[in-house]
């Protein structure tokens, strides 16, 4: 009898009239204010990347000696930067090679638009958005057609949607924009 009557108190409690269904939930993204520093004078090139960001040598089987990664601990980001030196007849080369590398997520994405930036040091880089579930939201590569090569993409690594990471995404996309701005070649 005594169960019997906890039972009917707990029931009756627990059914209440003001029930309200829980509201969709986003998750919590705070970014950090951007701010950024140089890369070490090792590189053939100069630019200046997140204070957010750790520089990594790539690690990679195929990585070649001035091949780097920005890795984004706290966003679960990298963004992947190639380098190549630049002769007259290969230069056609790494560019085709960046456009197939581009075109490759034209399976995933439903929206890829390229744009080209005139930089501050007379370059002209090509900064390509990629939208939908594409590995890869952001690639770039800029040259000066004469010596340098630089291509980079953004990746994340993690299983959480891309629109759920649109602010992140974006937030990334504008360091990019920042690296290119600020690229000088060294010789």
């Amino acid at each position: 009898m005594k169960y019997l009557l906890i039972l009917f108190v707990f029931l009756s409690v627990a059914c209440g009239a003001d029930y309200l269904p829980k509201p969709k939930g986003f998750n919590r993204i705070d970014l950090p204010q951007a701010s950024y520093r140089s890369l070490p004078d090792t590189l053939p090139y100069q630019f200046e990347y997140s204070k957010h960001a750790t520089l990594l040598r790539d690690s990679s089987w195929i990585t070649e000696r001035y091949w780097i990664n920005l890795h984004y601990q706290d966003m679960g980001a990298t963004i992947q930067i190639t380098y190549k030196p630049v002769t007259d007849s290969i230069i056609r080369e790494y560019l085709s090679d960046s456009y197939k590398l581009t075109s490759q997520h034209n399976v995933k994405a439903y929206a890829i638009e390229e744009s080209i930036l005139e930089l501050p040091s007379g370059l002209y880089a090509s900064f390509t958005e990629l939208e939908g579930e594409v590995p890869t939201q952001a690639q770039f590569h800029v040259s000066d057609s004469t010596n340098h090569f630089l291509r980079g993409a953004l990746y994340f690594r993690t299983a959480t949607k891309n629109d759920s990471l649109a602010p992140v995404i974006h937030y990334l996309k504008q360091d990019i924009i920042h690296l290119l701005t600020s690229l000088e070649w060294r010789d």
